[in-house]
């Protein structure tokens, strides 16, 4: 029997669509509960590749035969071989084209919103490492937000609807993925905007993003306001787009908040973060769309599959927006942290310009799930 091949892209619509998927993982049991491909309905088998070598006898009743049942590795080749054994017993079965490390670098585009004026508001989903980048689309110019290091996908896109890109912002110094900003600013001759106090070590020229700032997107009026907000980084700068989106960066989510430990300076940034939260967002509208720069769970995703919510319902649900003690809340966000992103050291000399690693060495550094909240 033939074994089939399943795209990342065929697996998040899935993950969007809450379809049932039956997941045998052959990674070694650490990387498997470290990280792995989430799914409201999927089932999940996780044994280790060299447990199989000698065949697949002791698993082949653990495998349903009324699911789609999907293998998974780090880079396919054991995946592969595991289908066809799975295959040559009788079973229908996929593959994961490209193992985690595709599933890592797969980028779904989902429009969130209309502007006021004409224009659309698009949110890249990044699945498998919980990012969210944005695209600003207005009368055939486009703003590229916390952009990924898979810079072709946001360039194809923009060419398919049509849209010059303009301008290129950075939310923060990023400690936990390869930021494509400065990459895509160079191919397109847009403007890099980086928060000049993220950058202060940083290699290249960038314009200041600063507390005020208005960018025009477009010949109608789509101004992005910069709102300093600091508290994740020193820097960490949130976006008004059009008085409709809330653009928070690393700061806030929506089922967490942003963690101030990254550059090592949690007890120096908590009070940032709690005056970011609690007094600066306090004073925006509450039917403000907050966009974040990262989602945690799979239970974040909306129905269309985007990472999306109202301002005021955030301060209602959102346990890190309604603690009234100051000390709990530096308790909180000081003591109980997730383990610090993989790299994240060497990720954010990259993203500085220090270090230049190769594409290889840039995946190796960002394997592993997104750690940039306060759990």
């Amino acid at each position: 029997m033939a074994v089939n091949v399943m795209t990342s892209k065929e697996v998040t619509k899935k993950v969007f669509n809450r379809e049932e998927l039956f997941i045998l993982d052959v990674r070694n049991e650490t990387d498997f509960n470290d990280w792995k491909i989430e799914g409201e309905n999927f089932e999940y088998l996780n044994i280790p590749y060299f447990e199989l070598l000698d065949g697949i006898e002791e698993i082949i009743d653990k495998i349903p035969t009324k699911k789609e049942v999907l293998v998974v590795c780090a880079k396919e080749g054991s995946s592969v071989m595991v289908a066809e054994m799975l295959s040559d017993a009788g079973l229908t079965v996929s593959y994961l084209k490209g193992g985690m490390k595709t599933w890592s670098e797969h980028l779904e585009p989902v429009k969130v919103g209309d502007l006021n004026d004409g224009g659309e508001m698009y949110q890249f989903v990044r699945i498998g490492k919980g990012c969210l980048s944005y695209m600003v689309v207005s009368n055939g110019e486009a703003a590229l937000i916390d952009a990924t290091r898979m810079t072709d996908i946001y360039l194809d896109f923009a060419e398919s609807i049509s849209a010059k890109i303009t301008h290129v912002f950075d939310t923060h110094l990023h400690a936990d993925h390869i930021s494509g900003g400065r990459t895509i600013a160079e191919k397109t001759g847009a403007t890099y905007w980086l928060p000049p106090k993220d950058a202060t070590e940083v290699s290249f020229d960038y314009q200041p993003l600063k507390d005020g700032n208005n960018v025009k997107i477009g010949s109608v009026k789509i101004n992005i306001h910069a709102l300093y907000t600091p508290g994740h980084t020193i820097g960490s700068t949130s976006f008004i787009v059009d008085e409709k989106f809330l653009l928070s960066g690393d700061i806030l989510f929506i089922d967490s908040i942003g963690r101030p430990d990254l550059a090592g300076l949690a007890q120096d940034w908590v009070g940032d973060l709690r005056e970011s939260l609690y007094k600066r967002y306090r004073g925006l509208a509450e039917d403000l769309i907050v966009l974040p720069a990262h989602f945690m769970i799979i239970d974040e995703l909306n129905d269309d599959g985007s990472v999306a919510e109202k301002l005021g319902t955030l301060f209602s649900n959102n346990h890190g927006l309604n603690i009234e003690d100051e000390n709990e809340f530096r308790k909180l966000v000081t003591e109980n942290l997730p383990p610090q992103p993989n790299a994240y050291q060497e990720i954010r000399e990259t993203n500085m310009g220090k270090i230049n690693p190769d594409i290889e060495q840039q995946r190796e550094m960002e394997i592993g799930p997104n750690r940039c909240a306060v759990r």
